[in-house]
């Protein structure tokens, strides 16, 4: 287990940070894996800073990969039990980034894919204060949104019909639980879309990043 660090972008702008912009990869890959979507959404977000960081574990499963929690199997206990586990440290995270860049919580926004995207859900949900909002690829909601949490941020789901990692009814139960905590949902299922994300997947998360963050 090792402190999150990893990948940084600077405000496409070249001034100081007016939002935040995290993203968290899937489990067995780190942070370069998902550096390409904060590239491509620099130009659009000229005024955000980006992170993208490794996961604090090794991966049990793939050599050379990083794990936010460990997942011997893919059930609803474990599943559930990992991402109470890994979201104190990073929450401890974000608190700290954030203070870095002189931000509070409505200028972050939390992007996922697969584990990522349940550890972007589980954690947006539930910081101190609401954030921006939250964007997740072919994640789950692993648990339902905790009584008395004050974060109550927009959110955007996105999943491949196809997926045979995440099932795509995924989309549907998170969509379930999000909303019956008064939490606003938008939803997609891609058809023919497997466990990834596609270019049209990627201009549908940049509008909706673009759209939490007028007026910041």
């Amino acid at each position: 287990m090792t402190a999150i660090d990893g990948p940084r972008l600077r405000p496409a702008s070249g001034k100081p940070a007016l939002q935040l912009v995290v993203v968290l990869h899937g489990y067995g890959a780190d942070g370069n894996d998902l550096l390409p979507l904060a590239e491509a959404w620099r130009s659009a977000l000229p005024d955000a800073a980006f992170v993208v960081p490794h996961a604090p574990a090794v991966c049990g499963a793939f050599a050379g990969g990083r794990e936010w929690f460990p997942l011997p199997r893919i059930d609803t206990a474990t599943v559930a039990a990992g991402t109470a586990t890994a979201a104190p440290a990073l929450h401890a995270f974000l608190d700290a980034e954030l203070s870095a860049l002189g931000l509070a919580n409505p200028a972050l926004a939390l992007v996922g894919f697969s584990q990522g995207a349940m550890m972007a859900l589980d954690v947006g949900v539930s910081r101190h204060a609401a954030i921006a909002g939250i964007l997740a690829y072919s994640g789950a909601l692993t648990r339902p949104p905790r009584p008395g949490e004050p974060g109550r941020p927009p959110v955007l789901l996105h999943h491949g019909a196809a997926d045979q990692v995440v099932p795509a009814a995924a989309l549907g139960l998170a969509k379930a639980g999000l909303e019956a905590a008064g939490i606003p949902v938008e939803s997609h299922l891609r058809q023919g879309l497997g466990h990834g994300i596609d270019d049209a997947a990627l201009r549908l998360g940049g509008a909706f990043l673009m759209r939490i963050f007028q007026g910041t």
